[in-house]
């Protein structure tokens, strides 16, 4: 598996920093390249009226492979689920209006994870990313790009529900939400061939 960014997250208090999360390369010349980036990062000051400021974010590398795969609750429980039939919602309405319902497509997401062989501490718990999501009064860019006419997506929800299914795990709403999602690119790519 390769190196990829997981969700960001954010330490707390006020003007938290969000931290983007890879795993590291099969390569260790390639993860070094990533652990000189996270030091970098980290060292890197902004000079704004004569004052050294840290960066606004910061990149943490982790042993784990796995440790990417924590985004994907997020995106089924929150981002994919800002589609509706007939309007997009904010990621805030979507997982706190119903939060039983998000928490538990959340939590088989994790599921899904743990199949593959993830950790708990690869994995963001449901009630941190709840609180976070409190915050996020806009539609997911998902969403955003479905109403707004793009043919095309990137499908993280095809791929829970493939890899998912390849363990025999199956979620109605995960289920809904592809199907929901190919209905509506599929009208996109009508309206492109027509127009």
């Amino acid at each position: 598996m390769r190196a990829g960014t997981a969700t960001p997250s954010r330490r707390c208090g006020t003007g938290s920093t969000p931290n983007f999360k890879a795993a590291r390369f099969e390569s260790d010349d390639h993860t070094r390249i990533l652990r000189e980036l996270e030091a970098s990062i980290d060292a890197s000051r902004l000079k704004s009226d004569g004052r050294e400021l840290e960066l606004p974010v910061r990149l943490r590398v982790r042993d784990s492979i796995f440790v990417p795969l924590a985004k994907w609750s997020m995106l089924m429980a929150g981002n994919y689920r800002c589609i509706g039939r007939t309007e997009m919602r904010s990621i805030r309405e979507v997982v706190h209006d119903d939060i039983d319902a998000s928490r538990a497509v959340y939590d088989w997401v994790l599921d899904v994870c743990r199949a593959l062989g993830a950790s708990d501490d690869d994995l963001v718990p449901f009630e941190k990313y709840a609180n976070a999501a409190e915050r996020l009064e806009s539609p997911s860019s998902v969403a955003r790009a479905v109403f707004g006419g793009a043919p095309a997506v990137e499908r993280v929800d095809c791929l829970v529900q493939t890899i998912a299914a390849q363990h025999d795990m199956r979620s109605d709403v995960v289920d809904e939400v592809v199907a929901l999602v190919d209905a509506k690119l599929a009208e996109n790519r009508q309206k492109v061939a027509v127009g």
